[in-house]
């Protein structure tokens, strides 16, 4: 069945039937992969000014399946209703891990916190306001780190240098500490948003829920390979 089929076929959960103040409640479960300011992608590309917008087509996000280019989808409320329901059917082989929204209510609850939230115009809604609109909520979902503001550290979140050794990295902070970490539990990322750390300063993010974890963000690729040094 092509994607056009199924939004015609679909339950129409449209935008003007759904509570929005309901819908910023839904829209918990999308804000760790997606944000609502425009040209500021994650894991997912922005929503910001989705609706009219072709699928695939965000200039600023490189991410996108080759099923989802070539859809010929353009997003407005049906179209939006048919893939928050059930992507894999509407769009087969796109990569969005997400497994749709049954509830036609829920749907039509989201989609008009969206619209309001989105649509040109609307009031600003940075990473930092997105989540205090949620009651800060997100911050534990997101393992205390994917919405800081990398480019001001304090002495013990900015990376002094990296060494490796058997099965284990030591971090050493700016502030003299050097903490261990076994090797699966230390992950090296990079962040080349505006959000991301300075060059040269990458920033050490606490992860995981036992304070065992953490990530080492840094502002480009060649990076790593210049701060880490293997030493016994």
């Amino acid at each position: 069945m092509t994607a056009l089929a199924i939004v015609v076929l679909a339950s129409p959960a449209l935008a003007e039937n759904g509570n929005p103040m309901r819908g910023q409640k839904d829209f918990q479960a999308c804000a760790p992969c997606h944000s609502l300011e425009p040209d500021r992608n994650m894991t997912g590309p922005s929503l910001g000014n989705i609706w009219g917008r072709k699928a695939g087509s965000l200039q600023s996000f490189e991410r996108y399946s080759d099923a989802l280019r070539s859809s010929g989808i353009i997003w407005d409320d049906r179209s939006l209703d048919a893939w928050l329901a059930d992507p894999q059917q509407m769009v087969p082989g796109n990569e969005m891990p997400f497994q749709g929204i049954k509830d036609a209510g829920v749907r039509a609850d989201l989609l008009a916190f969206l619209k309001e939230a989105t649509k040109s115009g609307a009031p600003a809604r940075t990473a930092k306001n997105q989540m205090n609109g949620m009651g800060g909520t997100m911050g534990g979902m997101m393992g205390g780190g994917g919405e800081r503001n990398l480019k001001d550290l304090t002495p013990n979140a900015q990376v002094k240098a990296i060494t490796y050794c058997h099965d284990t990295y030591r971090v050493t902070t700016v502030d003299g500490k050097t903490r261990a970490f076994w090797e699966r539990n230390l992950r090296l990322k990079t962040d080349s948003s505006k959000a991301g750390p300075r060059s040269g300063a990458p920033a050490l993010v606490p992860a995981g829920m036992m304070g065992d974890r953490a990530d080492v963000i840094f502002a480009a690729p060649e990076e790593i390979s210049r701060t880490i040094e293997a030493r016994c």
